[in-house]
Formats: C-alpha cells, structure tokens, sequence
C-alpha cells in the first residue's frame, strides 16, 4: 500500500483555543484521534489517502475540544489545558513546510477582545443552517447602492449629480519645469556634439 499524502494544514490561536483546519475536500472515512499532546487525523480525499500526526507545542483539553468534517476542510477547535500566553508554535517539531498560519482568524495576543472569551462554537455544524435570507430582503436600495436610499428609515445621501474634489485635474508637478529644463539642456548638448 502506498505511503499516505500529508495534507496542507492551518492553524491560527488565542489565549485559552487553538484553531486547526485541515484543507481536504469531501473526506471519507475520516478517523480523528485526540490525545491531550497529540492529533492524528487520516482520511481519504478524491481516492488518495492522507495522514497526519501532529505532536502539539503544548496540552489540549480532549473533553472540550470539538472538530467538525465539512465538505471543504476539517476544523478542529482545541482548547488549551491551561488558558494563558500564546504558544510560540503549534508543534513541537519545528514548522514543516505543509503547516501555514490562518491569517483569516489570527489575533494577535494584545488584539484579543473580551468578545471572544465567549467563542461561540455552536456553528461547527457548518454552512448557513438557521439563516433566514427572507430577514435580508427588507434591505432596500442595495441593488446599485444609487444613493443608499432605502436602507432602514436612513436618509438619502441625495446630491448624485454632486462633483468631487477627487474629480478635478490635477495640478502638474514642479518638478515637470526642472525636468523639461534639463532635457532641452542634453539635447542641446548632443547636438553640439554632432
């Protein structure tokens, strides 16, 4: 049997969770194995077999931690065993050349609102369950956002034929005199040459 592919792997932090996601599409037969410094993960994707065995920098709460196996990527939610500073790495093996950083949901430790103590992890389900597009249909005046009349009691911005500063020509630099000055002055020069 074949030697399986390692799969691209993302991850990104906070203080108290760590966010990997593993970037397979339509996994079959994912077998996930959480240990409190380890994650193991194999899978089959488009008839190939991936594995991945990631030795953790730090621990991870089994019990709280969730993952979900989504049609695009499995996404794990770690939760450290202790809240606190951010780990300097994600493994304890160094950084391979197939674990990227998810600059999509990275913080930075003093970026971190207390908003996100609460992480709401309910949505690990996937795609837009519970979403009601009906809500979004009473936002008016979106179709060219001509004016942003419409949107919710707003007033109209009106004034569509207005100009704008932005429109009027520009000024030409000072420095286009000194630079038309200095090239009559070589071509004056070559000419002399000649």
């Amino acid at each position: 049997m074949a030697t399986p592919l390692h799969p691209n792997v993302n991850w990104a932090q906070r203080k108290d969770q760590l966010f990997v996601s593993i970037d397979l599409q339509d996994v079959q037969n994912p077998n996930i194995k959480l240990e409190p410094t380890k994650l193991t993960f194999s899978g089959t994707s488009n008839g190939k077999s991936y594995a991945a065995d990631l030795n953790l920098d730090g621990e991870i709460d089994t019990t709280a931690s969730k993952y979900a196996v989504k049609p695009r990527v499995v996404e794990f939610v770690l939760v450290k065993k202790e809240a606190g500073p951010y780990w300097g790495r994600l493994l304890k093996d160094g950084k391979p050349k197939w674990l990227k950083a998810d600059w999509n949901k990275w913080k930075d430790e003093d970026e971190v609102d207390e908003d996100d103590a609460g992480f709401d992890m309910s949505g690990m389900g996937g795609g837009l369950e519970g979403l009601d597009m009906s809500a979004l249909s009473g936002m008016g005046g979106m179709g060219g956002m001509g004016g942003m009349g419409g949107m919710g009691g707003m007033p109209d911005f009106g004034g569509e034929g207005d100009t704008d500063s932005d429109d009027e020509e520009l000024p030409g630099l000072e420095e286009d005199d000194q630079t038309k000055k200095k090239e009559k002055e070589e071509e004056d020069k070559l000419q002399q040459v000649d």
